[in-house]
């Protein structure tokens, strides 16, 4: 952990990872959910602003359904999910939320999006807030990882 020194008083500061999450493709919904759990593991809060196509996967109706592979690997997707059913992996979903059992993940809603597309948040999961653009830069500012997925 950091030390922060504040008025002369040092404090010890956790370290935090920011992500902003665009694509809702489960291949990078995998990644940034795996990449958040691994910032838990490591000790790290946890941001990630789900923003366009990346908030409408946080919609209830959309979790299980959401399967599409990004276009330059969806040759690959049936491949892959055969795969992580045979191997009983978890997916991105699961992984999340055990990464915000186990620690400090915030799952930050973009309000432009939200606002754009005309979201409730009863209608989404796991958001803990809706905060604009603005806000979040200044979180991922004292972030010592910020990571675009």
């Amino acid at each position: 952990m950091a030390l922060r020194t504040v008025r002369g008083e040092d404090f010890e500061m956790t370290e935090r990872m920011a992500l902003v999450v665009f694509s809702g493709t489960v291949d990078k919904l995998m990644a940034a959910a795996t990449i958040a759990s691994g910032g838990v593991a490591m000790g790290m809060d946890v941001d990630l602003f789900f923003t366009f196509w990346g908030l409408t996967a946080l919609r209830k109706d959309m979790i299980n359904s959401n399967m599409k592979i990004s276009k330059e690997f969806e040759e690959m997707g049936p491949m892959l999910m055969q795969t992580m059913q045979a191997k009983k992996a978890p997916g991105w979903f699961e992984i999340l939320t055990k990464a915000r059992e186990a620690g400090n993940v915030k799952i930050h809603a973009c309000s432009q999006t939200y606002d754009l597309m005309g979201m409730k948040k009863e209608d989404l999961a796991m958001v803990d807030d809706i905060i604009g653009v603005g806000k979040f830069v200044d979180l991922a500012s004292e972030s010592k990882i910020s990571l675009f997925i």
